[in-house]
């Protein structure tokens, strides 16, 4: 995948996760072993991004234009919904943001709600919901053409793979080693004891990810509300 900047290649997990199983010269352990362990631990490390929204699953889509009338943003997969289609690889939205087609505008960001319904039409679109797959706004839509983008969690488990591909990021080398052998030494070598060896020391290189993903995001500066601010909306003066 192009647009992450991957930095680890396959044969390098691989060979270290040989070197694990005591087989440097991957007699046994060979590629073709090791290969469909190195799609686990691929896996596992994606959802775990995804969940702890690491910067490599974070991404904002590029614009599309959404049609004056026009009320949804479909499924690429269906093939049924027509266009405009939002990313193949979205996993979960996070934010959408609208602005004037063709304009230099700002975007600004929409409400979600649970279900979309008619409301009188106007030259935003102004709220959006996610239901059976596609992205629906107001059922009476904009009296404008409208430009969109979507800020959303992306599918990274399609870094695959051959021998010569570049599959995670630099960070990712000691988990993916320590994951894909565990996984060898549990099915192919069945010595539960490595495997579990093996699956803490992954286990501490994600909780090293983790950390160091989360000092990242401690750079950016955001916006709090003020003190009791949450009070003064119940009621308060």
């Amino acid at each position: 995948m192009t647009d992450i900047a991957m930095s680890v290649s396959a044969t390098e997990i691989m060979d270290r996760s040989a070197v694990l199983m005591n087989d440097p010269a991957k007699t046994d352990y060979t590629y073709i072993v090791l290969k469909p362990f190195l799609r686990m631990a691929l896996d596992e490390l994606a959802e775990a991004m995804a969940d702890s929204h690491s910067s490599p699953t974070v991404f904002t889509s590029g614009i599309m234009t959404v049609p004056k009338g026009k009320v949804e943003i479909y499924n690429p997969n269906t093939g049924g919904g027509g266009t405009p289609v939002y990313p193949t690889d979205l996993v979960e939205i996070q934010q959408i943001l609208e602005r004037t087609a063709g304009s230099q505008e700002n975007f600004v960001p929409m409400r979600r709600v649970e279900y979309t319904y008619i409301a009188p039409p106007q030259e935003r679109l102004v709220f959006w919901s996610w239901e059976s797959q596609v992205i629906r706004f107001n059922r009476a839509g904009a009296t404008v053409d409208r430009e969109s983008a979507i800020k959303y969690l992306k599918d990274v488990s399609e870094w695959i793979l051959d021998e010569t591909a570049l599959v995670g990021p630099a960070n990712s080398r000691s988990f993916l080693a320590y994951k894909t052998a565990a996984y060898a030494a549990q099915f192919v070598g069945e010595n539960m004891e490595r495997a579990a060896i093996l699956d803490a020391k992954a286990a501490e290189a994600l909780d090293r990810i983790e950390s160091i993903n989360n000092k990242g995001k401690q750079q950016i500066m955001t916006r709090h509300k003020p003190f009791r601010a949450a009070w003064k909306m119940r009621g308060g003066y």
